[in-house]
């Protein structure tokens, strides 16, 4: 990994390939190789990949925990400059995609597309008032376990039953290697309600959900697609929160087929004969009927 220092902070990242930049924002678990490491490898043929491990993760420094979601922003904005990048499509998951509205809220000009997998509006934007103070103060008291612990009590949360093992070893391995004080702050900043930021949001959104995720399901993809003036809905049979990982390969997919889309100039989609819709001969923001899973507003 490569290091940059951005307002005091060490940020460590991963970059590879050659393209578009494409800059990956990972959850508030785990780190950036552990979140993203499939997507490094075969997306950067087409694009120049960045993940960052997000302050208070992996080998990057921790933020004081009064960091905000704001700060997050801003520390995410410098990073960029630090790297030369200007406009970016930005793929967030989870607590990366409250990081990514935030972002678009504050640096609008500097995002071409935004990718929300198993995002939120913040806990407060997306989930009951009950739920979102339960989930904050549950997270602020696995700050305080022992890593293997904290393991135990996140990891089921993150994939679904059928999972396989091969896939979240990895990350398994990566919450072990938590920051308690890293953790505390992303779960405050990750409280925040991100509601206004949604009807503002001005470049085309992909939502990608698992319809077997417990932290964020299904129901809050629709919420933020209701809410988004541009937004498609995927939701993936089968799959848990950290989609990234347990269901890499039509991530990828899905993440490609969106970015190549936004270029398309073609005016009618082809249907292969299983009848899933061919992403790259279909015009942006056009609505078929809903396929395998497949969600598209009105």
């Amino acid at each position: 990994m490569e290091e940059v220092e951005v307002e005091g902070l060490l940020i460590a990242y991963e970059r590879a390939g050659e393209g578009p930049p494409l800059v990956l924002l990972q959850g508030f678990v785990g780190d950036a190789r552990s979140t993203w490491g499939r997507q490094i490898d075969d997306l950067s043929d087409e694009f120049t990949v960045v993940a960052w491990d997000v302050p208070g993760a992996g080998r990057s420094s921790d933020p004081p925990e009064s960091f905000t979601l704001s700060d997050y922003a801003d520390c995410l904005a410098g990073f960029l400059n630090a790297l030369g990048l200007g406009r970016v499509h930005m793929v967030g998951l989870s607590f990366g995609g409250a990081i990514g509205l935030e972002f678009c809220r504050r640096y609008a000009t500097r995002m071409m597309s935004l990718v929300l997998a198993g995002a939120y509006a913040g806990w407060a934007g997306s989930l009951p008032s009950e739920v979102a103070n339960q989930r904050l103060q549950q997270s602020l008291r696995a700050a305080h376990l022992p890593p293997s612990e904290f393991a135990a009590t996140m990891l089921p949360t993150m994939f679904s039953t059928a999972a396989a093992n091969d896939r979240i070893d990895e990350f398994a391995t990566s919450l072990l290697e938590f920051h308690p004080s890293g953790f505390a702050a992303m779960a405050l900043a990750c409280a925040a309600d991100l509601r206004d930021v949604l009807p503002r949001v001005d470049v085309p959104v992909l939502l990608l959900y698992g319809d077997e995720d417990r932290r964020a399901p299904p129901s809050v993809g629709e919420a933020l697609h209701a809410a988004l003036p541009s937004s498609q809905l995927v939701v993936m049979p089968g799959v848990g929160h950290v989609s990234s990982v347990e269901a890499a390969e039509r991530f990828n997919l899905e993440v490609r087929q969106f970015l190549r889309r936004l270029d398309s100039n073609s005016a009618e989609p082809e249907v292969s004969v299983e009848g899933a819709v061919d992403y790259a001969n279909l015009p942006p923001f056009s609505r078929p009927r809903p396929r395998h899973g497949l969600r598209w507003g009105a």
